[in-house]
């Protein structure tokens, strides 16, 4: 199926969704599963997962906790999905962790730390998914990078070089995997209303001076929705974007 994503016509298609126990990553599953496709719902925190594979709408879904970081979790995963669906057809990186501070108080653990998690998630998930997406006749992955990933902002040099990685990443993987009919793109939400932001929140000095930057910096004067970004995963994710590949989708409220 060269070039072209796997259709509703064929046999139920199979999206694994990483960090998806909350926030956005819930959202996207949430969504997916409406559209009938089987979701694999991976996240380190396994009772979450569980907690939304039973609000899926869809087909039968799995939990799994997988450490996105691990190479031999990845690769477990990987296997479950095969195992108990026997094709992968959309991946949804949206595991991350998030930090805040300025670069000469920022702790090295912590710079690993992100460095460590938000990009090399995305590259585990291509290393061990890619043989079972070809297997499956091409597919579709969508990487959650981060406008941080495309301009910078105080206490923000480790995460948005972590999310700029992630950028990068995807557009040489476009090209990498095109031939294979896989599908690569990024996504670089704004501001979102979930406890992902926490951090950067306190680094700001709380939620009221949060609000205040966004009153004055968001043309749309308020922060997105976890369904709102989901709705746009899916729009990369499946046949609406059949013809896209490569890209940095920006959807932030107008903000950049």
């Amino acid at each position: 199926m060269s070039g072209q994503d796997p259709t509703p016509g064929g046999p139920a298609r199979v999206a694994l969704v990483t960090g998806a126990a909350s926030g956005i990553g819930r959202a996207a599953a949430i969504a997916l599963s409406s559209r009938g496709l089987h979701v694999v719902v991976a996240d380190l925190d396994l009772d979450g997962g569980r907690r939304v594979v039973d609000a899926l709408p869809g087909p039968d879904a799995l939990a799994a906790r997988v450490d996105m970081s691990s190479a031999a979790d990845v690769a477990d995963l990987v296997a479950t999905v095969e195992d108990s669906f026997g094709r992968l057809d959309v991946v949804v990186n949206n595991a991350g962790v998030q930090r805040s501070g300025a670069v000469t108080e920022f702790a090295e653990e912590d710079w690993d730390l992100l460095l460590g998690v938000n990009p090399r998630s995305c590259f585990l998930a291509a290393k061990y998914g890619v043989p079972l997406m070809r297997r499956s006749g091409g597919g579709s992955i969508v990487n959650v990078s981060s406008i941080a990933g495309l301009r910078g902002g105080p206490g923000q040099t480790a995460y948005s070089a972590s999310k700029g990685a992630i950028v990068a990443f995807s557009r040489a993987l476009a090209v990498e995997l095109a031939s294979d009919g896989i599908r690569v793109n990024c996504l670089c939400p704004g501001w979102v209303d979930t406890p992902f932001n926490e951090p950067a929140i306190a680094f700001m000095g709380g939620r009221a001076r949060q609000d205040a930057m966004i009153a004055a910096t968001v043309p749309m004067g308020r922060q997105g929705t976890p369904e709102e970004i989901a709705r746009t995963i899916v729009f990369l994710a499946l046949e609406e974007s059949a013809y896209m590949t490569g890209q940095a989708l920006v959807a932030d409220g107008g903000q950049i």
